[in-house]
């Protein structure tokens, strides 16, 4: 199990609420991080499987 800090918590709870893909500016945006700090916390949770990426777009993967 990989241990998630503040920003992928942030990042996994943005994405849910919103309900939608969002891109990495909107997301730093939202939870008022740096770009490059959310990209590397979005790359983890991606390699983690924990979000989905289309077309620079991130979104939560539906667990069964």
């Amino acid at each position: 199990m990989v241990k998630l800090n503040k920003t992928d918590k942030l990042i996994l709870s943005t994405l849910e609420s919103e309900a939608k893909e969002l891109t990495l500016q909107e997301i730093a945006d939202k939870i008022g991080e740096p770009t490059k700090k959310t990209f590397k916390s979005l790359r983890k949770l991606f390699q983690n499987e924990f979000i989905s990426t289309k077309a620079r777009k991130y979104a939560l993967i539906e667990k069964e």
